[in-house]
């Protein structure tokens, strides 16, 4: 890309992130931008996603992942990203909270191979890999938040990835629209404890944070 794209980019990125009122330093951002070079540079062979612009990288695989922070715990959490696929939420997720313990889960080995070169390239140390379908992984230790970015409906989310949730924790999935009907159909023994609307900048579409919890 040219530095004029760079610096265009880098603006897009500093405005979206000012307006969530998201604040992340200058080594956290210029990481999220090379996280999107490397995308665009992978998704020329290996097709990951279906966005190629850069500036719709931005709004729709950064601004769109780091709209959930705000609502989540601000202090050091183990989370897993189910269906991870090339890395969304969880890669920008891991650069502004290098706290977090962060596993991400695909099954698609062609997008745990991307997933392995960013977590190299990016320096991410609070990142796992795993490559598998969710319902048949084991964790040594639970996870405090499991989330998903368009992954399942929330009954399905909820029935594969039971087995990993800590005491105490929570899903936390990310929709577009209200999820109403989704809501409604869920298990008896867990509840929706709240759901965030979200602002994008740039993103005209509804999204939506889904918080759950087990009924103890």
């Amino acid at each position: 890309m040219s530095d004029a794209m760079n610096g265009h980019l880098a603006a897009m990125l500093a405005q979206g992130l000012a307006e969530m009122d998201l604040p992340l330093d200058a080594a956290q951002q210029s990481k999220l931008l090379a996280y999107v070079a490397l995308l665009q540079k992978w998704n020329k062979t290996y097709s990951l996603t279906a966005i190629r612009e850069p500036k719709r990288m931005v709004t729709h695989h950064l601004l769109d992942s780091l709209a959930p922070l705000k609502h989540l715990p601000a202090t050091p959490l183990r989370m897993v990203d189910v269906g991870s696929g090339f890395g969304t939420p969880g890669i920008p997720f891991a650069i502004a909270r290098p706290d977090w313990k962060l596993t991400l889960l695909d099954s698609n080995h062609k997008k745990t191979t991307f997933l392995r070169q960013a977590v190299l390239e990016l320096a991410l140390p609070n990142v796992q890999i795993v490559t598998g379908r969710v319902e048949a992984v084991q964790a040594d230790t639970p996870f405090d938040v499991i989330t998903s970015r368009a992954f399942a409906d929330l009954s399905d989310f909820i029935r594969w990835t039971e087995h990993l949730l800590a005491d105490g924790g929570k899903w936390a999935a990310l929709k577009g629209v209200y999820p109403q009907e989704e809501a409604a159909g869920l298990s008896a023994n867990v509840y929706v404890d709240h759901i965030d609307a979200l602002h994008v900048p740039g993103l005209d579409a509804e999204r939506h944070l889904v918080h759950i919890r087990k009924r103890t």
